[in-house]
Parts: structure tokens; sequence; C-alpha cells
């Protein structure tokens, strides 16, 4: 069965789902990062891309993520297109790659950003990393030079922070530091760990 030993990790953006995804890879976990075989594939899909939303958008074989980003979280109907020629691949993709590590009969993490959005794999276990909204705005801000609107837009294009909390089996709360939040992963991995 695939995904059996899979733990899903997943949070808003901006909320310090990467750096767990960092914690759990030091401490030796295997690691599916959903974000890195979507790039994989937008690049494989690149002249597919290209006839929707532009040539421009291309350059040598590699699509330009960061305005293809622009274009798709001001335009829902524009990133539903995108999502229909990407997310058949991405899965099929990750699914393979979930096989091969269900038979070493281990805990291995997915890290999926739009787990919840997706609901396209069927993984039990769910590590959320949360932080308030505010706090994540503030975050996405910073780390991106975004202004508060296109943040904000960022953000609405996900399931709000609060309902992903509520339907967490694992929770990490990444709300104040980082000592704090190594402590929490600290406590979920070992959780995950006896439960397997």
């Amino acid at each position: 069965m695939t995904f059996r030993y899979a733990v899903a990790l997943t949070g808003g953006i901006a909320t310090g789902k990467s750096t767990v995804s960092r914690l759990f890879a030091q401490d030796g976990f295997d690691i599916i990062d959903a974000d890195r075989v979507a790039h994989q594939m937008l690049d494989r899909y690149a002249n597919k891309v290209a006839d929707i939303f532009g040539s421009h958008l291309v350059s040598n074989g590699k699509i330009n993520r960061k305005e293809l980003a622009k274009i798709v979280f001001a335009d829902n109907e524009k990133r539903e297109m995108l999502e229909e020629i990407l997310h058949p691949p991405i899965k099929e993709e990750i699914e393979t790659i979930a096989y091969g590590f269900d038979t070493e009969f281990k805990p291995y993490i997915v890290d999926i950003p739009l787990f919840f959005e997706g609901g396209n794999y069927d993984i039990s276990k769910v590590v959320v990393v949360y932080t308030p909204e505010h706090i994540q705005l503030q975050r996405l801000m910073q780390r991106d030079g975004l202004n508060q609107e296109e943040a904000q837009s960022r953000i609405k294009a996900q399931l709000p922070i609060e309902h992903k909390k509520s339907l967490a089996t694992h929770l990490i709360d990444n709300s104040s530091s980082i000592d704090d939040l190594i402590k929490e992963y600290q406590k979920t991995r070992d959780n995950i760990i006896g439960e397997f």
C-alpha cells in the first residue's frame, strides 16, 4: 500500500514548514519535497505552460517561477489551469518515490504545502506547522519582500491556517522562538516514531 509509512508535513505559507522539514532530514528521515517535484514538472511541461501563460515566461527551457506566481496568485482561474497541467504528473512522481520508501518499513515525510487543498494523497498522519495569520503575514512580507496586499493574496490562496490546525493529527506551534520550535518538533518527532 502506497503511503503506508508516510507522514504528511504541511502548514501555511511562511509558517516555518521548510525549517521543520530540514529538522526531520537532519534526524535521518527520508523526505519527499512536493515543491521540488513541482519545480521539476514545471520545467518538464514548460512549453505547455508557455502556450497558456505566454512564452515570455520561458528562458533556456525554464519557467520564470516568480513571474508565473504573480499571474496565478492574482487570478484563481489561471491558478486552476496551471494545477490541471501540473498536479497529475506531480502526484504520479510522488507516489513512485513513496512506493520505494514504503519498502524500507520506517516513517518518512511527504512535505506538501497544499496537502489539504489538493486532497489528493491518502495519508492519515498529518503534521501541521502552525503560526497565527498575523505573524504569518509579517513573516511572508519580510521573507519575500512583498507588500501587504501581495502577501495577503498568497495567504488567501490557501485554506486558513486555523482550519488546517483543526485537521492536524500532530501540531507544531511556531509562533514563538526557534528554540521553542525545536522543542515542539522534537516532541512531535518522538510521537511519530512511537506510532510506527
